[in-house]
C-alpha cells in the first residue's frame, strides 16, 4: 500500500505526500512535516500519524479546527477518499494498492538498437515549442503548415475527455497520422519510478493491441536524461523476437519522448517502424516532443481522475453508514452503530430526546441507508397544526370534503409511497388522529378525509418526540396501544451536556457554516470562549449552541470568537480551576456570587432574595446553578 495526501486546493495544490509510519505534523512552523504559509492554520495545527496499521488524523486544538469530510475531528481514523480541510487547503487521502491500477506488462528488449545513427533532442530545442523558431527553420511550409494542424487537432482531442484510455486512444490516431511509425506506446510511470504503472499500445493497422518489446537501452536513455531519442538506422540483422503478433518483425527506426510536467518525469511515448521506406527523421523527433509536451498534463490529469473515481468507488462500498451528524464521543458513537443496525429493516422507530438534540437527523440517516433511501422522506411536525389541519395534511382529502375542499388532494402518507414518513413532535398527535394512525401502522391502509376507499400504502414510520410517552400512555394521555405499536426499536438521544467533548467540533463546524454565510472573516474561536461553552450545560442541546455560534459570528467585531461574544448566560458559569477568561467577565461573575449570597443572607429565602434583586426567582435559580452557589445556600426554601 501507499498511503498519501494529494492536495485538491490551496497554496500546495496539485502536491502530493507520502505518508509512512512517523508522525506527519502539519502548520505553520516550518519545522513541520508538511509547513503551510496559511494564517488560517494554526502554528501546530494537526498530526496524522500511524496506529496498528491505520493512519489517525489528531487536531493539535487549533483555533479553525481540522474538518474530515465537512465535518470537524478531534481524532478519526482516515478511509481512502476522505477530504480533509486544514485551514484554506484541502487534501485527499487515499490507498493505492497494486491492484488499483490495471497494469500491462512492459516488456523491454535488452539488445542495444542504438547501434545505428542517433539523434537527440531535449524540450527546451524542439522548433515547435518556441514559435519564433517555426517560420526560420529548414522545413516547407507546407510540412509546417501539416504539422502544426495537427498539434492543434490533438490539443483539442485532450480537452474532449477525462478518460484516460480514450485519451491515449485519440492521442494515437492523430499522432499516427503525421508519423509514418507503424506502431506506437505510451508508457506511464507507476508509484515506483524504476516500473511502469501502464502501458497503452497501438498497432496502425489493427488500433489497440497487446503491449509489444520496446528497446531498453533506448527507454533507459529517455528516463534517465529527459530528452528525446531517434534511431534512424536500426541494424537489419536486429529482431525483436519472441512475439506471436504481427508486431514482432524487424526494427529499421524508432522515437522515444519524455512526458514531462515542468520537471516531473511521468513516462514517454514510443514508436517505431519496420517499413524501411517510410523511416523515421528528425523532424519527426521535432513534432513528436510537442506533442509529448502538450498531452503530459492532459494524460496525468486523466490518470488521477481515474484513481480518485476508483478511491471513491471503493470508499462508497465500504461506507457502513451515511449521516450529517456532528460527534465522537462514546453517546454518539452508540447512535451511529444504532443508525447501522436498525436501517437495513422496516422496521417502526420511535426516537425520543430533549428538543435541539438531532432526532431528525437521526431520522434522515435510517433513511439514507436503508433500501428506501431512492424514494421520499416526509417529515411532519405535529405540534405546528391544528387537529383538522394535521389530518388533512397527513391523510389528504377528497374534493368538498369540508369548506374550501375545491379540489382532491393527496396526503403526505401517499407522497412518501415507498419511502420513509418522520412524525415529529408525535406526543402532541390528538387521540381521535392517533386511532387513525394505528390502523395505518396495522393495516398499511388509510381513507383520505370525506374518502370511503381504502388507500394502500408501502411507507416505514419514524417518529420522534420529547415526551415521555410511555408514562402519558399509562395517564392516558397517549394510547397505549400506538405507543407500543411504535415502540418496535427505539433510541434516546443524548442531550448536549452530556457530550460535553463534542462541543468543541460542533462549535467548530457551525462557525465555518455561518462564516460561509455572513461572509464574515473569523478565523476561529478563541480558548476562553470554548471554556465558556464547554462548561456551559446547553438546555437547549445542540440547536442553543448553534444560535449562539450565529450570534458570536454576527456581532463579533474581531476575527476570533471572544467570550463577549456569546450570549450573557455563558458567562455567568462558574469556571473550574485552570480555565482562563477575561479579567472583565472574571470579575463580573465574582461581583454576582457576591451579590446573590448577600440578598440570600439577607433574606433567608429565595423568594425574597429575588424580590430583593429586583429578578424572577427562577432566574435566580438558574443563577445560582450556573455559579455554582448550591453548595453556599443549602436549606433555603
Amino acid at each position: 500500500m501507499s498511503p498519501r495526501l494529494v492536495t485538491k486546493q490551496g497554496p500546495l495544490k496539485g502536491s502530493v505526500y507520502g505518508l509512512d509510519g512517523e508522525d506527519f505534523s502539519v502548520g505553520r512552523n516550518p519545522a513541520n512535516r508538511l509547513s503551510i504559509g496559511d494564517a488560517s492554520l494554526s502554528r501546530q495545527h494537526c498530526v496524522i500519524t500511524s496506529r496498528e496499521g491505520q493512519f489517525v488524523i489528531k487536531d493539535l486544538d487549533s483555533r479553525n479546527g481540522t474538518f474530515v469530510n465537512g465535518v470537524p475531528a478531534r481524532e478519526r481514523v482516515l478511509v481512502p477518499g476522505d477530504e480533509i480541510q486544514i485551514g484554506n487547503s484541502l487534501f485527499l487521502y487515499l490507498i493505492e494498492e497494486d491492484e488499483t491500477i490495471t497494469t500491462q506488462a512492459v516488456r523491454l528488449d535488452e539488445r542495444n538498437l542504438l547501434t545505428g545513427a542517433t539523434v537527440v533532442l531535449r524540450n527546451e530545442d524542439s522548433r515547435y515549442l518556441q514559435p519564433d523558431k517555426i517560420s526560420t527553420g529548414p522545413l516547407p511550409a507546407a510540412r509546417v503548415s501539416k504539422d502544426l494542424r495537427a498539434l492543434l487537432k490533438i490539443s483539442t482531442a485532450l480537452n474532449s475527455t477525462h478518460k484516460l484510455e480514450m485519451l491515449e486512444r485519440q492521442l494515437m490516431e492523430c499522432m499516427f497520422d503525421v508519423v509514418p511509425a507503424a506502431r506506437g506506446a505510451i508508457l506511464l510511470l507507476g508509484e515506483n519510478p524504476e516500473e511502469f504503472g501502464s502501458a497503452y499500445s497501438w498497432d496502425k493497422a489493427a488500433g489497440p493491441v497487446d503491449p509489444f518489446p520496446v528497446s531498453g537501452t533506448v527507454v533507459r536513455r529517455v528516463l534517465g536524461e529527459k530528452i528525446g531519442v531517434l534511431s534512424t538506422d536500426v541494424m537489419e540483422d536486429v529482431s525483436l523476437g519472441g512475439s506471436k503478433s504481427l508486431l514482432a518483425a524487424e526494427t529499421h527506426s524508432l522515437i522515444a519522448v519524455p512526458l514531462m510536467i515542468f520537471e516531473r518525469l511521468m513516462g514517454l511515448i514510443y514508436v517505431d517502424t519496420n517499413e524501411p521506406k517510410n523511416k523515421l527523421d528528425s523532424d519527426h523527433l521535432e513534432l513528436m516532443t510537442a506533442i509529448a509536451a502538450i498531452s503530459a498534463v492532459s494524460l496525468d490529469n486523466a490518470r488521477q481522475m481515474e484513481q480518485l473515481e476508483s478511491e471513491n468507488r471503493r470508499l462508497r462500498e465500504e461506507i457502513n453508514i451515511q449521516h450529517s451528524m456532528v460527534g465522537e464521543s462514546a453517546p454518539m458513537r452508540a447512535v451511529y452503530r444504532f443508525i447501522s443496525r436498525v436501517a437495513p429493516t422496516d422496521s417502526t422507530v420511535l426516537i425520543t430526546g430533549e428538543s435541539g438534540t438531532g432526532k431528525e437527523l437521526v431520522a434522515r440517516a435510517i433513511h439514507r441507508n436503508s433500501t428506501r433511501a431512492g424514494k421520499p422522506f416526509v417529515a411532519i411536525n405535529c405540534a405546528a397544526l391544528t387537529e383538522t389541519l394535521l389530518e388533512s395534511e397527513l391523510f389528504g382529502h377528497e374534493r368538498g370534503a369540508f369548506t374550501g375542499a375545491v379540489a382532491q388532494k393527496r396526503g403526505k402518507l401517499e407522497v412518501a409511497e415507498g419511502g420513509t414518513v418522520f412524525l415529529d413532535e408525535m406526543g402532541d398527535l390528538a387521540l381521535t388522529l392517533q386511532v387513525k394512525l394505528l390502523r395505518v401502522l396495522q393495516e398499511r391502509e388509510f381513507e383520505r378525509v370525506g374518502g370511503t376507499r381504502p388507500i394502500h400504502i408501502d411507507i416505514r414510520l419514524i417518529a420522534a418526540t420529547n415526551r415521555d410517552l410511555a408514562e402519558n400512555a399509562k395517564t392516558g394521555a397517549f394510547r397505549q396501544d400506538l405507543y407500543y405499536r411504535l415502540n418496535v426499536v427505539s433510541i434516546e438521544m443524548p442531550p448536549l451536556r452530556e457530550r460535553k467533548d463534542d462541543i468543541p467540533l460542533l462549535a467548530s463546524y457551525f462557525a465555518a457554516r455561518s462564516v460561509e454565510r455572513t461572509k464574515r472573516q473569523v478565523r476561529g474561536i478563541s480558548p476562553e470562549a470554548r471554556a465558556c461553552l464547554t462548561n456551559y450545560d446547553w438546555p437547549g442541546n445542540v440547536r442553543e449552541l448553534e444560535n449562539a455560534i450565529e450570534r458570536a459570528v454576527v456581532l463579533g467585531s474581531s476575527e476570533f470568537i471572544l467570550p463577549e461574544d456569546l450570549p450573557e448566560a455563558m458567562l455567568e458559569i462558574d469556571r473550574p480551576e485552570g480555565v482562563g477568561i477575561a479579567r472583565y467577565h472574571e470579575a463580573l461573575a465574582t461581583a454576582k456570587k457576591q451579590v446573590i449570597l448577600r440578598a440570600i443572607e439577607q433574606t433567608g429565602s429565595y423568594t425574597e432574595a429575588a424580590k430583593l434583586l429586583g429578578v424572577h426567582p427562577n432566574y435566580l435559580h438558574r443563577l445560582i446553578r450556573n455559579l455554582n452557589l448550591k453548595s453556599l445556600v443549602k436549606g433555603m426554601d
